[in-house]
């Protein structure tokens, strides 16, 4: 599948049934020039998503109707609309699970507004980054019979399209543009995150790993394309070949 990106101008779709909350938050995106549109429920959240294609999604947890995660899956099987978790339920197996379910970001209230604003900045950067900035745009890494394909943003196994979301994709390009080289966890997210910015779980990528593991059905035992090193992080499982394109983008 390749890498849908939503558009620029598209809405960031704000969903509490807390209308002080949605009032605070959609006063700090706005100052920033973000379109922002509302929802108070989950089925609510749902349709919004698909009617309006936004280009984020602030969610809290606790909502009438549907509960967040069950907007969080669903929401995946729509398509890979970013998703920052904005929630009272801020313990680390909270934070934890949230980001199990797909969600790309979790901040906990109380919380900063400017601290929210940076959090979607830092979001929609590695979402929307090029996948080409980091490989040349017509370049393929190559581990076995799995591709990634730097100028179409997608990667396929045995010639069929894999569905990553940005952040996958960013991390199973990073790990395999390594040439065998184990990366730390914080070398990781710097490779998908792209600065720094914002406070990531030190734990996530362990999250995003597993998530990535699932959806190119690795073994983590037997691994053939992501292998554990212990103590250190994660490392491509097989020899990475760089290739250029075919196809083009």
């Amino acid at each position: 599948m390749m890498l849908f990106m939503t558009a620029p101008d598209a809405p960031i779709l704000v969903v509490d049934d807390d209308p002080k909350i949605v009032a605070l938050v959609r006063t700090y995106l706005e100052r920033e020039r973000y379109p922002v549109i509302t929802a108070a429920d989950g089925p609510g959240a749902l349709r919004a998503i698909e009617r309006d294609s936004p280009r984020l999604v602030v969610l809290d947890l606790m909502l009438p109707g549907l509960d967040g995660l069950s907007v969080i899956r669903r929401a995946r099987a729509l398509g890979e609309t970013p998703i920052l978790v904005l929630s009272a339920r801020g313990s680390t197996g909270d934070r934890i699970l949230g980001l199990s379910e797909g969600a790309d970001d979790y901040l906990a209230k109380p919380f900063s507004p400017a601290e929210l604003v940076v959090r979607v900045r830092t979001i929609l950067r590695r979402t929307e980054r090029p996948l080409g900035d980091a490989l040349a745009p017509d370049e393929q890494l190559v581990c076995g019979d799995l591709i990634v394909d730097a100028g179409r943003h997608e990667a396929t196994i045995a010639g069929r399209p894999i569905a990553l979301s940005a952040l996958e994709l960013r991390l199973l390009a990073t790990l395999l543009d390594a040439d065998g080289r184990a990366l730390t966890r914080d070398q990781l997210l710097d490779g998908i995150h792209g600065t720094g910015e914002g406070d990531v779980l030190d734990r996530a990528i362990d999250v995003y790993v597993k998530r990535l593991r699932e959806k190119l059905d690795d073994d983590a035992s037997v691994p053939r394309y992501v292998a554990t090193v212990r103590g250190v992080g994660y490392r491509a499982a097989g020899r990475v070949e760089r290739r250029r394109s075919s196809r083009p983008a």
